[in-house]
C-alpha cells in the first residue's frame, strides 16, 4: 500500500488541499530531514532520514499536482483498478462521436471542423468541471460514510478528464501539422 502522504503532512485528505499549508509542511520537513544535518549520525539514522527526505519529496510532488493528487487518492481507495472504470454511456457516445470526427480530420484536415471539435471538448470540460467542483471542494468536510460516494464521483471526473485530454492531445497534433 502507498504511504499516506496526507498523514505524513498532518493534513486532512482532500482533493483541493490548502496549497500554502502543503508548501509550508514540505519546506519544514525538507529542513528537518535534510541529509546534511544528519551527516554525523549513526548509519541507521542517516538511512532513516534519507528515507524520510525521499518520502517528503514524493509526497510534495504528488500532493502539489492536481492530477497526481486526484490519481493518488483514488488509487489509495482502490478505485483505479482494472474493471472498475465504467463511465456513463451518454458520455462514451459523445467521446466516440468526437473520436470519429478526429479520424475524419486525420484523413482530411479541416481547420473549421477542428475548431468545432475543440469547442465541443471545451464545453464538455467546462460542464465536467462545474459538476465536479462542489464534490471536490466539500470532500474534507463530509462525514466518513458519505466519502465513498464522493470518491466515486471524483473517479468518474478523473476518467472523463483523461478521455478529453486524449482528444485534446490529438487535436494538438493536427495543429502542429497544419
Amino acid at each position: 500500500m502507498q504511504p499516506d502522504y496526507f498523514a505524513f503532512y498532518d493534513l486532512p485528505e482532500s482533493f483541493l488541499p490548502d496549497e500554502k499549508a502543503l508548501k509550508t509542511k514540505y519546506y519544514a520537513l525538507s529542513r528537518q530531514y535534510h541529509p546534511d544535518f544528519h551527516a554525523t549520525a549513526p548509519a541507521e539514522e542517516q538511512q532513516r532520514v534519507l528515507e524520510l527526505s525521499t518520502q517528503n519529496t514524493s509526497a510534495y510532488r504528488t500532493l502539489s499536482d492536481f492530477d497526481l493528487r486526484l490519481q493518488y487518492i483514488l488509487q489509495r481507495h482502490g478505485l483505479l483498478e482494472e474493471g472498475k472504470q465504467e463511465l456513463p454511456a451518454d458520455f462514451l457516445m459523445e467521446v466516440m462521436e468526437l473520436n470519429e470526427q478526429l479520424m475524419e480530420l486525420e484523413f482530411d484536415f479541416d481547420p473549421e471542423a477542428a475548431a468545432r471539435v475543440r469547442a465541443e471538448v471545451e464545453r464538455l470540460e467546462n460542464e465536467l468541471e462545474a459538476e465536479a467542483r462542489p464534490v471536490l471542494e466539500s470532500y474534507p468536510a463530509l462525514p466518513e460514510e458519505q466519502r465513498p460516494a464522493a470518491r466515486l464521483q471524483a473517479r468518474t471526473y478523473y476518467l472523463k478528464r483523461r478521455y478529453l485530454l486524449r482528444i485534446r492531445e490529438s487535436l494538438a497534433k493536427f495543429a502542429t501539422r497544419s
